[in-house]
């Protein structure tokens, strides 16, 4: 939901800008030409966005599998596999969530700016792309407990998590 609104943010403030560009063509001066850093600003939603939807596009069956090799196995390996498959994949992620916070520190503690128009402190979008990672860790595992209770291959349909 709030990797949505981040989305619908974006679409506005690109939106303003595009509408304060026309504007000044017909009324040179009369507005501003710029929002001041809204590349800046966009970025640093659209990483928001693509963090935060991570987990629920996970459980909801959307991140592209290829289970061309995988669906032609037996029940068995095709759950040791997932089961593998999601060990790895929350090695991966706790280590890239332990990476995200510890950058987080690391630009609260050297007071790191973006370099735009507006300087924004980089901890800031950094915390939210961090609790985006957080989450899909906690999304893989909570996949990989119920690939574990259900005892059976559980990724090969998206309907089926």
């Amino acid at each position: 939901m709030i990797a949505g609104g981040l989305i619908l943010a974006i679409c506005l403030l690109i939106s303003a800008q595009i509408c304060l560009n026309a504007f000044g063509r017909f009324a040179p001066g009369l507005l501003p030409s710029t929002i001041p850093s809204y590349a800046d600003f966009s970025g640093f939603m659209l990483a928001g966005a693509t963090f935060l939807a991570l987990a629920h596009t996970l459980r909801a069956g959307g991140h592209i599998r290829v289970n061309l090799v995988v669906s032609r196995l037996p029940d068995r390996a095709q759950f040791l596999a997932e089961a593998l498959v999601l060990l790895l994949a929350s090695a991966l992620i706790g280590y890239a969530s332990w990476f995200m916070g510890a950058l987080v520190l690391e630009s609260i503690h050297y007071g790191d700016l973006s370099t735009g128009i507006i300087p924004v402190p980089l901890w800031i979008p950094q915390s939210v792309a961090a609790f985006g990672t957080v989450l899909l860790l906690v999304a893989v595992v909570h996949t990989l407990v119920d690939l574990l209770r259900a005892g059976r291959p559980i990724l090969s349909t998206p309907d089926e998590v």
